[in-house]
């Protein structure tokens, strides 16, 4: 059939995902760096990543597309739900497995034997490692960081990461929608606010649309702050 579809200029893509977040129908997707229409039956030709995208790389067209299939879609949505929670740690795997550290009652160290502590809250720290019905998230104050952050910013532990459960990702690399997993975190604990740290550069937008997503999707009105970093270690705003 001819219908309304969207169009994606890879010349003038960025690869920073934004489009990909906004897609509730998971009809775009990140493939080797640049934004591509995955399925044309999960485009409803509505059009909401239009919008996100920074540097006009989507527009519409009307061509032979086959028909919007929501049942598709639905069903796609129920297994990336389950796949998040069977991102939960497998028992027999040791890294796996949930650790919370205490970091108040670590030990004062000498003056002149005095190293930064750190202050890690919890184990994994990986958003697709991480369980989504940890105790550790019960009444937590959330880190969502860009992993490049930890090695750009020297105080992240002491200045961000300090009281706090920290969950570290890149969209880029990992190629997946975090909003989904981040949704279900938020919605199944009692979340008291979330702190995006980003870098400057453009695929960090990828992480930060997931995290505004899954608050909104959550349905909580949880107060929330986005740090972004500059790429010699200056935070920005």
């Amino acid at each position: 059939m001819i219908r309304k579809i969207i169009k994606i200029d890879e010349e003038k893509c960025n690869g920073c995902g934004a489009c990909a977040a906004a897609c509730h129908e998971s009809a775009i997707g990140m493939v080797d760096g640049k934004a591509k229409l995955l399925r044309d039956d999960y485009c409803d030709g509505l059009g909401d990543c239009l919008p996100a995208c920074p540097t006009g790389a989507i527009t519409f067209t009307e061509r032979e597309a086959a028909a919007y299939d929501e049942k598709a879609v639905m069903e796609n949505k129920q297994k990336k739900v389950r796949q998040a929670f069977a991102s939960a740690p497998h028992p027999g795997c040791p890294g796996h497995q949930a650790h919370r550290f205490n970091r108040s009652s670590t030990p004062a160290q000498p003056a002149q034997t005095s190293k930064p502590a750190s202050q890690l809250g919890q184990w994994p720290c990986q958003i697709k490692l991480a369980p989504v019905n940890a105790p550790y998230f019960e009444g937590a104050k959330l880190l969502i960081a860009a992993d490049c952050t930890a090695f750009a910013y020297a105080n992240l532990h002491s200045e961000f990461m300090k009281g706090k459960i920290t969950l570290i990702g890149c969209p880029k690399l990992d190629s997946i929608d975090y909003s989904e997993k981040l949704s279900q975190i938020i919605k199944l604990n009692s979340i008291q606010s979330v702190t995006i740290i980003r870098m400057e550069v453009p695929c960090c937008g990828g992480l930060e649309m997931a995290a505004k997503k899954a608050i909104q999707e959550s349905g909580k009105f949880i107060p929330w702050q986005v740090v972004t970093l500059s790429v010699d270690g200056r935070i920005l705003d």
